[in-house]
């Protein structure tokens, strides 16, 4: 078996302890690093995405996965910016103001790395005004927000609107998502995507960053 295919297995058991092993012979076998991630890491969390989608695993297997890929990320994230291999967007995310509640965020942030993305996370209670003010610093190309409290859902709308007002709604889309979200909700506050789950928000931000 290849060595991009083992990496790819590994990470789907969630062996965060035998990824590093396995990045290291590649490099040693002289594979780059973008090969590295696209064959074998993010190949094997597409496996992993399907897979939950299709309800065959749950979300203790996703979150042991997206730990072995953080592992892997870490030790492929100097390498990319020693090679300066380009990144596929920038993407800024949090959780909204008076929410604290962060394990899906971060799961969509370790799925967006693994996919080629560069995330900036802004954590935890975040303000409106915080998402808008690093989208533009950091040229952002889409800010993605999730809640978990219906009390903080409008915040969300806030973003929007002040992203609107300040004429920034076609160059900086947004991607909303969370237990009381839904796509119902998404388009009547004027979101540009909507996540059931990471796998779907992923893709959402996919699509956003392709078609702009």
């Amino acid at each position: 078996m290849d060595i991009l295919r083992q990496i790819a297995l590994v990470l789907q058991r969630g062996d965060s302890s035998g990824i590093n092993e396995l990045l290291q012979q590649a490099l040693d076998n002289k594979l780059g690093p973008r090969e590295i991630l696209d064959d074998g890491l993010i190949a094997g969390m597409n496996v992993v995405g399907d897979r939950y989608k299709k309800h065959e695993i749950f979300l203790p297997e996703v979150l042991l996965a997206a730990k072995a890929m953080h592992v892997g990320m870490d030790k492929l994230k100097p390498l990319f910016l020693k090679d300066e291999v380009p990144s596929r967007g920038r993407v800024v995310i949090g959780t909204v103001q008076g929410d604290i509640h962060d394990i899906g965020k971060n799961l969509v942030a370790i799925m967006l790395s693994g996919a080629g993305f560069e995330v900036i996370d802004l954590g935890k209670d975040v303000p409106p005004k915080k998402f808008i003010e690093t989208a533009v610093e950091q040229n952002a190309k889409v800010i993605g927000m999730s809640a978990l409290l219906t009390t903080t859902m409008p915040v969300m709308k806030k973003v929007i609107g002040e992203l609107k007002e300040k004429g920034l709604s076609g160059r900086i889309k947004t991607v909303i998502g969370g237990a009381p979200v839904s796509e119902e909700f998404a388009d009547h506050i004027g979101a540009d995507g909507y996540g059931y789950d990471s796998v779907q928000a992923v893709d959402c931000i996919k699509r956003l960053i392709s078609a702009s």
